[in-house]
């Protein structure tokens, strides 16, 4: 049986995934998702081009984009969904997670 995707991805953050991919300046084979200490809760997303995949890292391929995520990340990212957020002047990745967040904001990825 197979298990569901780590995380969804939404039509929006697709279009941004796939205009990035396309105004790489190297090759790569995705875009790699992991978390970092700071922000409001002491862990912040991160979003970065991804050259080759690494061992250890759950990839997750969906509507022909790839996202591979740190191996560190799961935990933080098990069953989110990621999501793009369109301002006038600038665009950025938010990730929804079930789990509740005490602070907006917490989960935005720029």
């Amino acid at each position: 049986m197979d298990r569901p995707p780590a995380m969804t991805i939404t039509d929006a953050a697709v279009e941004r995934i796939k205009a990035l991919l396309s105004a790489a300046d190297k090759p790569v084979v995705g875009l790699r998702v992991g978390v970092k200490v700071q922000g409001c809760s002491g862990m912040s997303y991160y979003v970065e081009y991804a050259e080759k995949e690494l061992p250890f890292e759950e990839k997750v391929e969906d509507k022909g984009v790839t996202i591979l995520i740190d191996p560190a990340a799961p935990m933080f990212l098990l069953a989110s969904k990621m999501d793009d957020r369109a301002a006038t002047l600038r665009s950025r990745f938010v990730f929804q997670t079930p789990a509740p967040n005490g602070t907006r904001g917490c989960g935005d990825a720029s």
